[in-house]
């Protein structure tokens, strides 16, 4: 990258060399509405180099955004200013901020203009902006417009929404998407608080992840009305969110509540009666709920996420809307992310698993909280069958918990690896060491390291400081450097067991190796975990893409169990991955109107591989739907299935 680095003592020169530096670090004041007590912010901050970023904190650091935008829907645009906080060294000449397919229009402080470079482009991580300050402590305002393709954002047409008369925006920044939206420091390990004036077309309404301070907005001149929000805890940038459209709400409990398309309300408000539940479970278990509200905004189909857990707004895919609540597993996850990712996050995305183990070892103590642990050990077991497949698909190096995603879109490594692997590592420790003694350390773990950017190795110093306490057997038996740097399971590892599953599988192997019947009555009573236990069956020794079942079959189990037209999306999913495997012709309109009518990529992406592998049959398939369907996705869905497809024409 082209930039200047200002002569500024050895500790320039150490972040001029990529080395690790620790810095002291004025956290922003602590907004604590509706808990007992502040969790404070760690007085030290260990830099780490973010190979994902061009930032250099140790030098200088934003640790406030101050957004005033408006939202252009005819030209695709958000543009104004983005007002940053920073902190400097002393000496330090200059701030290096992170943008992506930005138009920069000038940068300025309180008393003027101030010199800026923009330096070379790397693939993906986009450019830095070098700016000159002539401060230790102020703020900065950079004038700027964001572009039709920023990948953060994805502008709806009426056509693409559930009402069909207004427009939607909404951005999505994790990984590493924010600076295509935002100017600056765009690294997890740069907490920012922010606040934000959202100037609208009049009929439409901004949410962000942060507090509303203008729940029915203001006049902004004619047309238009402005929201203003405002977020005290700081956050990594990629939690900075917004939404804009024809959107309604409705509340689920006094801190809780839901968010989406006037059409889709009342079905969302009778999916998730259980979250104010969630919350004070999550609370019991690991201490005090430290955001204030927790709301949901279901977003149109195109968000290609199951769900993102912006503070105080989980963002979620109306594909968990099944009408039995059997998919909220889901808002369990995102809202214990409020503790693990939110409030302890992974310094660099090497680190990912900190974020994703946590969070599903956490969601499923949620649910074992609320819905029992047999459904709680369903969904274990599901997750080992997930991971198991993982195993076997990626190379060696990324089945480590502990990543190097030096010179790569940090998305290769959101990978079950993280999620489950880091899970069962989580429920070994607990297993060996007894659940009271793990809860104990864990409740400790969130509040010591509340707003601190997380290692690996900081984990193990924290681990080993406060629950091994130098018992050498103990460090032995959870053989933790094995589970965070070796590849694969190590020995220790226990394959989870569920009962409930004991009739699914016998079941499914008299389908499946006896040619029986479709066991429709026992479908009718199975729980949805259940009825994917039964769609992910395979005959022993079956190797992916093989053909195991007649058409005959297919159609029996199609038209009994009435599967391409179930209303769960794991569900269809499931049957319609069965389906396109064995090229059943009366489920490609259900297949091609799956991938048509939403775009989360964990749905999406996986179709589409099995289409393609199905030589020409499915390629012609793939190709065909995927022109069709790809302008209604969001980028990192379609930037997934170029990969597999090709662009089309």
């Amino acid at each position: 990258m082209a930039f200047k680095l200002a002569s500024v003592s050895t500790l320039a020169l150490t972040a001029a060399l990529g080395l690790t530096m620790a810095a002291c670090t004025s956290m922003p004041g602590w907004s604590g509405a509706g808990t007992a007590a502040p969790v404070q912010a760690p007085a030290q901050v260990q830099w780490v180099r973010d190979v994902h970023s061009h930032a250099r904190p140790e030098i200088a650091r934003v640790h406030h955004v101050d957004l005033n935008l408006k939202a252009d829907f005819d030209r695709r645009m958000l543009a104004g200013t983005a007002s940053l906080s920073i902190t400097a060294e002393e000496g330090a000449g200059e701030i290096i901020v992170d943008i992506r397919d930005l138009d920069i229009h000038g940068v300025r402080s309180d008393d003027g203009p101030l010199d800026y470079t923009i330096g070379e482009e790397s693939p993906f991580i986009g450019k830095p902006l070098i700016i000159a300050i002539p401060f230790t402590e102020g703020r900065i305002h950079i004038d700027y417009s964001t572009r039709p393709d920023a990948a953060a954002l994805q502008w709806l047409t009426p056509e693409q929404t559930a009402g069909g008369e207004q427009p939607y925006l909404f951005s999505q920044g994790q990984a590493i998407l924010t600076r295509t939206w935002i100017p600056t420091q765009d690294s997890p390990g740069i907490r920012q608080s922010y606040s934000a004036r959202i100037v609208v077309p009049e009929d439409l309404k901004a949410v962000m992840s942060a507090e509303m301070l203008t729940p029915e907005g203001e006049p902004a001149g004619p047309g238009e009305r402005a929201y203003r929000f405002r977020l005290d805890n700081p956050v990594p940038p990629y939690l900075i969110a917004i939404g804009v459209g024809d959107i309604a709400f409705a509340s689920l409990g006094e801190r809780t509540g839901v968010y989406t398309e006037p059409s889709m309300l009342e079905a969302a408000r009778a999916e998730f009666p259980a979250v104010e539940s969630m919350v004070e479970e999550a609370e019991a278990l690991y201490g005090p709920y430290l955001w204030g509200r927790y709301d949901l905004l279901v977003l149109p189909p195109s968000f290609p996420f199951g769900g993102m857990e912006n503070p105080r707004l989980t963002f979620a895919t109306p594909t968990i809307i099944a009408g039995d609540q059997s998919l909220v597993a889901l808002v369990a996850h995102e809202l214990a992310h409020s503790w693990s990712g939110n409030l302890v996050t992974n310094a660099t995305w090497d680190d990912f698993w900190l974020n994703e183990g946590f969070t599903v070892y956490f969601e499923n103590r949620i649910m074992e909280a609320v819905y029992g642990r047999d459904r709680a050990m369903q969904e274990q077991v599901l997750g080992w069958e997930d991971l198991q497949g993982e195993l076997a698909d990626l190379p060696p190096e990324d089945t480590r918990l502990k990543l190097d995603l030096a010179g790569r879109d940090p998305d290769e490594g959101m990978t079950n690896i993280a999620y489950e692997k880091g899970a069962f590592f989580l429920r070994t420790i607990e297993r060996i060491v007894g659940r009271d003694r793990f809860d104990a350390w864990l409740k400790g773990y969130f509040e010591r390291n509340a707003y601190r950017p997380m290692t690996t190795a900081m984990f193990l110093e924290d681990i080993r400081t406060h629950l091994i306490q130098g018992d050498a057997a103990l460090e032995e038996a959870l053989m933790m450097d094995a589970w965070v740097y070796q590849p694969g399971l190590p020995s220790n590892a226990m394959a989870p067991v569920s009962q409930a599953f004991d009739p699914v599988d016998a079941a499914a192997r008299s389908v499946f190796v006896e040619g029986g019947a479709p066991p429709q009555s026992l479908w009718q009573g199975w729980n949805t975990q259940q009825r994917q236990r039964f769609l992910a069956w395979r005959p022993e020794g079956h190797q992916a893409g093989q053909d195991w079942l007649s058409d005959a079959q297919l159609k029996a189990l199609d038209e009994g169990l009435g599967l391409s037209a179930a209303g769960n999306s794991e569900v269809l999913f499931a049957w319609l991955q069965i389906a396109m495997t064995h090229r059943y012709e009366p489920a490609v309109a259900p297949t091609e109107a799956f991938l048509k009518g939403m775009g989360r990529r964990k749905f999406v992406l996986p179709l589409f591989q099995t289409l393609w592998g199905e030589g020409e049959w499915g390629r012609d398939l793939a190709r065909r739907i995927y022109a069709e369907a790809r302008p209604l996705y969001h980028p990192v869905t379609s930037n997934s299935v170029d990969a597999v497809v090709g662009v089309p024409d």
